[in-house]
């Protein structure tokens, strides 16, 4: 079946570890995670991506172990459960150089690094990129973390938040606020390199961070990085709606993701943005071949090496649960959480079917793609699907998760690209540009709504 509906996107989603979403995969004999520490499968991933014509390479990342199941990490560590892991930032400089227009969402925090080295780090990565940089915006979730931080606790929920809004606003300072455009004159004959007076301090105090100076670095391509974000609780809507260009979401079912896409389009609008002034991809595993029998049959193979307690120790880092005190059959309930609420609220809802989930659901689906559903078949069955979700919940593309890499990810690009190129669904090239304006065909820089151009010097909003 062959229908139109609008352009399907594709980011990549992956971490520098050896078990990111799919516990027990690393034993797949095809699997090549366990060359995570070798530039060379991030430069050939990279070159794969960009065939493909993805958005980007997504990198995941944590600062802490998962150590909720159970009340200790030794399953996190048994199961390689994104423990040991490198740092994201250092993969992107050596991916940049082999590739032409893939773009990079690095994910990095706001409670356990200051604001004013981590924008130097980013302005440096948009211009050895040449603008294709991105910052996935994280609060943190994991307790353990915080502990090795030197705190007993992570803050709760929604505090974590307070301090990323004025971590968010430091850094605009930085980006925008700072250096003027023409700033830097390299002037040889004068011996001027930089015009002092183009140069302002941001004079910032407030109830977290100090920063009275200067960015250390001049203007990068975009200057503010693409904002990345990946909160879908009430509050982190709210931190999206002001600040995130690209929204990651994880729904168990097409139902949960229409719901979701509805509260963040309406919250960006109350924001006084455009409704799709962000682009929302959610989670996804697709696996598939030639034919859908030959997709079972290899969904089948991985299936014999996918871990069920792996996976519910992913569960209960991300719920902030110890599911290992519930029994497999028992449903979730209501229950409170500190860590990703919007993770607790989906699996409380019904399945589409009108059933609860059970614990022994969330080990099932989270064994293979973690949070976010999978499908099985051949290109046409899984294009269809594409197209159905894109038409029926407004959601702009998908954040592609893998069962082995790179198999998943070469699968897709030799399979499901094409199909959707063929459907019309599916660009055939890049746009020129920035990572910004490939996604949004409107220039370089943040665009006048968008909270970080408030403490822009174009907008005379001198800091």
């Amino acid at each position: 079946m062959v229908r139109m509906s609008k352009q399907i996107r594709f980011n990549a989603f992956d971490m520098n570890c050896v078990a990111h979403q799919s516990s027990g995969m690393w034993r797949h004999p095809l699997d090549q995670s366990a060359r995570y520490k070798e530039l060379g499968y991030w430069t050939e991933l990279a070159q794969l991506l960009e065939r493909g014509h993805f958005d980007g390479l997504f990198i995941a990342d944590v600062l802490g172990t998962y150590d909720v199941y159970g009340a200790s990490n030794e399953a996190a560590i048994r199961h390689g459960a994104q423990v040991p892991v490198g740092d994201p930032i250092l993969l992107v400089s050596a991916m940049a150089a082999v590739t032409e227009h893939l773009g990079f969402g690095v994910t990095a925090g706001t409670a356990y690094e200051h604001p004013y080295p981590f924008a130097r780090r980013m302005t440096t990565l948009d211009h050895l990129t040449q603008g294709r940089i991105g910052w996935n915006v994280v609060t943190g979730y994991l307790p353990s973390a915080a502990r090795n931080m030197g705190h007993d606790d992570q803050l709760e929920h929604d505090q974590r938040y307070d301090v990323a809004d004025e971590y968010l606003e430091v850094a605009y300072k930085l980006w925008e606020g700072s250096w003027e455009d023409d700033a830097v004159v390299n002037d040889r004959e004068s011996g001027v390199f930089t015009d002092p007076a183009k140069v302002h301090e941001i004079g910032h105090h407030g109830e977290h961070f100090t920063v009275p100076g200067i960015h250390i670095s001049e203007p990068s391509p975009q200057r503010t990085p693409v904002i990345y974000q990946a909160g879908a609780s009430p509050r982190g809507i709210a931190f999206a709606a002001g600040n995130a260009e690209a929204i990651f979401v994880a729904a168990p079912t097409k139902t949960v993701l229409a719901g979701t896409v509805k509260r963040i389009r309406d919250a960006l609008e109350a924001a006084g943005r455009d409704r799709h002034s962000a682009k929302i991809y959610t989670l996804l595993t697709i696996i598939t071949d030639e034919t859908s029998e030959k997709a079972q049959a290899k969904y089948e193979d991985y299936l014999q090496y996918a871990s069920d307690e792996g996976a519910l120790v992913f569960m209960s880092g991300w719920m902030g649960i110890d599911l290992s005190q519930y029994d497999l059959d028992e449903p979730i309930g209501n229950v409170k959480s500190n860590a990703i609420q919007s993770t607790v609220a989906n699996f409380q809802q019904a399945n589409d079917d009108g059933t609860e989930w059970k614990v022994r659901d969330i080990a099932r689906l989270g064994n293979i793609g973690g949070l976010g559903p999978r499908v099985v078949g051949s290109p046409e069955e899984v294009a269809d699907f594409l197209q159905e979700w894109v038409d029926e919940t407004d959601v702009d593309g998908f954040n592609l998760a893998y069962a082995i890499t790179p198999g998943t990810f070469e699968d897709i690009v030799e399979f499901i690209v094409p199909e959707l190129q063929r459907r019309g669904v599916y660009r055939s090239e890049y746009t020129p540009g920035t990572l910004r304006h490939k996604l949004f065909e409107r220039g370089d820089r943040l665009p006048d709504e968008h909270r970080g151009a408030g403490f822009s010097l174009r907008n005379n909003a001198r800091v």
